[in-house]
C-alpha cells in the first residue's frame, strides 16, 4: 500500500464520507435527538462508552446522539476537529481474540453538537433545558473528580467538572421546576473506586457553599443516579502508518481512533436501567451489578496486579514492552503461571469466571498491535505495588501458609530495581546489567531508597540490613512487611543473587 502524506487528502466530513460503502444508512444518527451530554472529547471514550452508543443505535435501541464537551480549556482543539468532521470519526478495533487476529473499521457518527464550555457557556449551561437529555459520561481523568472550590457566578465558566455539573443539574432543576423525571444518570468512567459516590458528594458539596436550595439537593440526591463504574479497554488513540489508511479511502480523519478487541464495563445499580441505556440488551459486554467490589478487585489484582508485577521483573532485566515480556520463553511463562497461581485463586469471584478472566488479559498483553511500555507501567510502582500486589501476597500466605514465589520476586526485583541516583531533577534505576533506567516516583520515596542503597554501597550496611529497613518502613507500605513470616529472608535472599549475577 502506497503511503501519502496526510496533507494531499481531503478531510473526512458528513458530504465526503457518503462515497465511502456501509456509511449512508448510520448517518441517520446525527439527527437523532441529543440524549447525552458527555464530558471529556479524548480517545478513550471514542473507543468505549461512543461506541457502544453508535452499537445500539444500529440496533434501532437507543435513538439518540451525543453533545461532548470538553472538562478543560486545553480540549478546544480536539472539539474543534470534531465540528470540522461533523462529529465523525473512524474506530479501527486491532488485536488477538480467541487466539484470532481481529481488524475491524467502522465509521462513528454519534456527536450531533460540540460545545466549547469556556467560550460558549451560555449554549453549555442551555443544554440542561433538553427534555430529552437524560444521560451524563464523563472521563476527565482521576484528577478530574475532585472538589475545587469556587465563588457563585453562574454566569461564568466553572473550571471543575464537578462544579459545571452542578451548575447544569440546577438550571435543569429551575427549568423543570423539579420535576422527579427530569433527573439524570450520571455515569463517571474516571478510574477511581465509588467514582458515583465521589462525583455527587462533590456536587451536594458544592450546592452547600453556594447556598442553593435545600429543594434543589433533595432533588439531586433523590431524582438523579449517580452510578458507579469499572471501564476495561485498551485504547490506544491515532494509529502508526495511519495514511495508509487515508490512501486506501482517500479522506484524511485527524480523530482516528485504535481500540483493542476486549472491553468490559461494571456499572453498579438496578439492571432495570437498562432500559434507559440499553447497554445490555444490545448484546454488550456490560454488566449491571449489585456491588462492584468483586469486579474491582478482579481487574485491580489480575490486570493491574500482573502490570506492576511484570514492570519490576522486566525492567530490571532489560525488556521494554508488555508483550516482549509475556512472550519471553521463561518470564513471560513464569508470570502468566504467577497469574494463574498465585492472584487468581485470590479473587473472591467464581473460579471458571476469574480463569477466563485471566485468559483474556494474557491475550491482551500479547496483542501485535499495542506497544505498551513497561516503563509507563512502573510510574510510581511502590505505591502501586501496596495497592494491587500487597493484598494478594497477604492473602496468600493467610490461606496456603506458604509465600507466594513469583510475587516476592517482584518485591525483590523493584527493591533492586530502586538502586537510584538523581540526576538534575530526574532519578535512575539500575537495572542487572548495569544500565541506567528512568524511574518516576514519590520524591520521597525515592530518596528513602537512594540512601538506604548508599549505605550498602559505601559498606555501613548489608542487603540484609536494607531489606529489614525497606520492608519496615510504614511510609511505604503503612506497616512492617517484615512481621510477614519468611518473607524478609526470601526477599534478602532473591537480592543477594540478582547481585552475585550483577557481578
Amino acid at each position: 500500500m502506497r503511503t501519502q502524506n496526510t496533507s494531499t487528502w481531503p478531510l473526512l466530513n458528513k458530504e465526503r464520507i457518503q462515497q465511502l460503502p456501509g456509511i449512508e444508512s448510520d448517518l441517520q444518527m446525527l439527527d437523532y435527538p441529543v440524549k447525552v451530554l458527555q464530558i471529556g472529547e479524548g480517545n478513550f471514550l471514542r473507543g468505549f462508552f461512543d461506541w457502544m452508543i453508535y452499537e445500539c443505535n444500529r440496533k434501532g435501541l437507543f435513538h439518540g446522539s451525543i453533545a461532548v464537551s470538553q472538562p478543560r480549556p486545553g480540549g478546544r482543539h480536539k472539539l474543534e476537529q470534531l465540528r470540522q468532521q461533523d462529529g465523525i470519526y473512524g474506530l479501527m478495533t486491532r488485536g488477538l481474540q480467541d487466539g484470532e487476529k481481529i481488524e475491524l473499521q467502522q465509521w462513528i457518527p454519534v456527536f450531533s453538537k460540540m460545545v466549547e464550555p469556556y467560550s460558549e457557556w451560555a449554549a453549555f449551561l442551555k443544554l440542561a433545558e433538553n427534555p430529552d437529555l437524560d444521560i451524563i459520561v464523563s472521563n476527565t481523568t482521576e484528577a478530574g473528580l475532585d472538589y475545587q472550590p469556587s465563588e457563585w457566578n453562574p454566569n461564568e465558566p466553572v473550571l471543575s467538572f464537578p462544579g459545571k455539573l452542578t451548575l447544569l443539574l440546577y438550571r435543569r432543576y429551575e427549568c423543570f421546576s423539579g420535576s422527579p423525571d427530569k433527573g439524570w444518570m450520571i455515569l463517571p468512567c474516571e478510574l477511581l473506586e465509588r467514582n458515583g459516590d465521589i462525583l455527587k458528594s462533590i456536587v451536594l458539596r458544592h450546592a452547600q457553599d453556594w447556598n442553593l436550595p435545600s429543594s434543589f439537593r433533595r432533588w439531586v440526591t433523590e431524582h438523579n443516579v449517580f452510578l458507579n463504574s469499572l471501564v476495561d479497554r485498551i485504547v490506544t488513540g491515532y494509529p502508526e502508518k495511519a495514511e495508509e489508511f487515508f490512501g486506501e479511502w482517500g479522506l484524511e480523519d485527524r480523530l482516528l481512533n485504535t481500540a483493542e478487541p476486549y472491553y468490559f464495563w461494571a456499572i453498579e445499580g438496578d439492571a432495570r436501567l437498562d432500559a434507559r441505556l440499553p447497554l445490555q440488551t444490545a448484546g454488550l459486554q456490560v454488566q449491571w451489578v449489585p456491588d462492584l467490589t468483586p469486579y474491582q478487585l478482579r481487574k485491580v489484582r489480575i490486570l493491574n496486579g500482573t502490570h506492576t508485577l511484570m514492570a519490576g521483573i522486566g525492567l530490571l532485566r532489560g525488556f521494554a514492552e508488555v508483550r516482549e515480556t509475556a512472550e519471553h520463553p521463561e518470564w513471560g511463562a513464569r508470570i502468566y503461571e504467577a497469574m494463574l497461581q498465585e492472584i487468581v485463586p485470590l479473587v473472591p469471584l467464581e473460579l471458571e469466571e476469574v480463569r477466563a478472566y485471566a485468559a483474556s488479559v494474557w491475550e491482551r498483553f500479547r496483542n501485535p498491535y499495542i506497544r505498551h511500555k513497561l516503563q509507563d507501567i512502573s510510574m510510581n510502582s511502590i505505591s502501586k505495588f501496596k495497592v494491587r500486589l500487597l493484598p494478594t501476597l497477604k492473602g496468600y500466605v493467610e490461606r496456603f501458609h506458604v509465600l507466594p514465589p513469583l510475587i516476592v520476586s517482584s518485591l525483590a526485583s523493584l527493591i533492586r530495581l530502586y538502586h537510584v541516583k538523581q540526576l538534575e531533577d530526574q532519578w535512575y534505576g539500575t537495572r542487572l546489567d548495569g544500565q541506567e533506567v528512568l524511574i518516576r516516583d514519590d520524591a520521597a520515596t525515592l530518596a528513602l531508597f537512594a540512601e538506604a542503597w548508599d549505605k550498602v554501597s559505601a559498606g555501613e550496611s548489608d542487603v540484609d540490613e536494607l531489606v529489614d529497613f525497606i520492608l519496615g518502613s510504614e511510609p511505604l507500605w503503612g506497616e512492617d512487611l517484615n512481621k510477614i513470616q519468611g518473607l524478609h529472608e526470601a526477599v534478602t535472599s532473591e537480592i543477594m543473587e540478582m547481585e552475585l549475577k550483577a557481578t
